[in-house]
C-alpha cells in the first residue's frame, strides 16, 4: 500500500489539475456569455436597423434603396446565425469542461479520502502497537515485583 507521503504527493497532483479544469472551465463560461452579450448586440442591431428601414419607408424610398437595407439585413440575420451556431458550440465546451472539472474533483475528494482512511489505519495501528508496549512493560514490572518478594 503506498504511504501516505505518496498520497499527499499524488492528491497534491489531482488538486492542481482540479485548479487547471476549473479554470478551463470558468474560461469556457465566459467565452460563452462573450458570444451570448454579441448575439444580442447583434439581435438589438437588426432591430434599430428595422426599425430605421420602416422610418425611412414611411417618409418615401427608392425601390433601390429598400433592397439594399433588405440585403443588409440578410447579412444581419446571416451574422446572427453564425453566431448561434457559435454559442451552440460555446455550450458544447463548457459542459464538457464543466464535466471534466467535476469529475477530476470526484477524483481528488477520493484520493484525500484515501490518505484519511490510511491516516486512520495507521493511528490506530500505533496506538495498539503503543498498548501493547505498555501492557508487556506492566507484565515485566508485575514479574519483576513477584520475583523479588521471593
Amino acid at each position: 500500500m503506498a504511504s501516505i507521503k505518496q498520497l499527499t504527493l499524488v492528491a497534491n497532483l489531482e488538486k492542481d489539475k482540479e485548479q487547471a479544469l476549473a479554470k478551463q472551465y470558468q474560461q469556457a463560461k465566459q467565452h460563452l456569455f462573450d458570444n451570448q452579450q454579441k448575439l444580442s448586440s447583434l439581435e438589438q442591431y437588426r432591430l434599430d436597423y428595422m426599425n430605421l428601414i420602416k422610418k425611412k419607408a414611411s417618409e418615401g424610398l427608392a425601390a433601390k434603396a429598400l433592397i439594399q437595407h433588405q440585403s443588409f439585413v440578410g447579412k444581419l440575420d446571416r451574422a446572427c446565425e453564425q453566431q448561434i451556431n457559435v454559442i451552440n458550440q460555446a455550450t458544447l465546451v463548457s459542459q464538457q469542461r464543466k464535466t471534466q472539472w467535476l469529475a477530476q474533483q470526484t477524483k481528488a475528494q477520493a484520493i484525500v479520502k484515501l490518505i484519511e482512511k490510511q491516516s486512520r489505519i495507521q493511528n490506530t495501528l500505533a496506538a495498539k502497537q503503543e498498548q501493547k508496549m505498555f501492557d508487556e512493560l506492566a507484565s515485566m514490572s508485575l514479574l519483576k515485583r513477584a520475583k523479588s518478594t521471593i
